[in-house]
């Protein structure tokens, strides 16, 4: 039993993409799912795929660039079980000077943060890509 399944998600990438694996699998989610979605609209992974049998698993296949470097350099889970960390849109934080990727759970839905300012929208912030 895992007390914070969003954190193993992101365990599990940052540990396949030290590894140099193609892809790694974590149990499925629609939260999973719709942070996967983000992640793959910003560039930061190739695909998402939920598999159909059971136990359903969300295959995220990590990417890389030409000389094997991860796309991905550091993911950071921000908004814990223990400790919910929610912004508004003024306080939506700039990761890497807008290099990065903040990703919230707003009133409509997962998005990153650039998408939410533009909705003006605030919400929980999950976690921060760069």
């Amino acid at each position: 039993m895992t007390l914070d399944p969003i954190s193993d998600m992101l365990t599990s990438i940052r540990n396949g993409q030290k590894a140099r694996l193609h892809s790694v699998a974590t149990p499925a989610s629609g939260l999973k799912g719709e942070i996967a979605r983000v992640m793959k609209d910003a560039g930061y992974i190739t695909d998402a795929v939920t598999t159909t049998e059971f136990p359903k698993q969300l295959v995220i296949t990590l990417k890389y660039s030409d000389k094997a470097v991860p796309a991905i350099t550091e993911i950071k889970r921000i908004s814990k079980p223990g400790l919910r960390k929610y912004v508004s849109v003024a306080q939506i934080p700039a990761v890497l000077d807008g290099m990065g990727l903040a990703i919230l759970s707003t009133s409509k839905g997962v998005m990153s943060g650039a998408e939410a300012k533009k909705a003006k929208l605030g919400g929980e912030i999950i976690c921060t890509v760069a």
